[in-house]
């Protein structure tokens, strides 16, 4: 009674805030800020590309050459205001708005029909790990574990090239930029995993660890990231 009493007169004095907009709010956005989210509403189901064709399945891309990958999970476009959030959280090390994309994540992220055994957050290399100070991934991949029950596997893959940053190369350039960047440390006993990331650009990354991932014997891997570039 006396916590419920003390909580009542915390929120009359200091009220939550939309931390987009500042506008009072007890949610995680105001109602305005969650209507202006970039929601990934029509995309391909095997690399999550914004497609135009609320009937299509499939992105031209993926018809032509079908990716490794088997599966794309992935919320939101890359545009603002998540852009920015992910920018703050991954490069400032803005913990909170982790945490704020995690909740949205998990709200828009609706229960898959066949759940994977595993997640797999991206593995930084350990010199941008120490730099950075957190793998952006891992922390957003630890609240879905959670949500989902799905363990979290930060440990059987390892980077092992600190790789140029992927920022303005071209398809092909990200492609040969990361060959061999992945190594895995111990077998997989399972048939069905999920890597994790942030955002996903041309791909590139996730299909290098999925190659490695599908030639040790694994299945079928998805990929669950937050935002996708169009």
């Amino acid at each position: 009674m006396v916590n419920n009493c003390i909580n009542i007169m915390l929120d009359a004095l200091f009220p939550s805030h939309c931390p987009l907009c500042l506008t009072p709010s007890s949610d995680v956005l105001c109602p305005g800020c969650m209507d202006d989210l970039p929601i990934n509403r029509h995309c391909c189901r095997r690399c999550a590309m914004p497609i135009t064709d609320p009937h299509s399945a499939l992105c031209g891309h993926c018809l032509q050459a079908p990716p490794i990958i088997d599966c794309s999970r992935i919320p939101f476009r890359y545009a603002d205001p998540i852009d920015q959030m992910i920018g703050q959280y991954k490069f400032s090390a803005n913990l909170a708005n982790g945490r704020i994309l995690s909740q949205l994540w998990l709200g828009h992220q609706q229960t898959p029909v066949e759940l994977p055994e595993l997640l797999i957050p991206i593995p930084l290399h350990p010199e941008r790990l120490c730099r950075r100070g957190f793998n952006q991934a891992l922390e957003l991949a630890r609240p879905l574990g959670r949500h989902f029950g799905i363990a979290v596997n930060h440990k059987s893959c390892e980077r092992v090239l600190n790789t140029p940053p992927q920022a303005g190369l071209k398809r092909q350039q990200r492609k040969q930029n990361l060959r061999g960047s992945f190594r895995l440390k111990q077998r997989l006993k399972v048939e069905h995993v999920a890597l994790v990331d942030d955002v996903v650009t041309t791909g590139s990354t996730v299909f290098e660890l999925a190659r490695l991932l599908k030639k040790s014997g694994i299945r079928r891997v998805d990929v669950w990231a937050l935002a996708r570039t169009p």
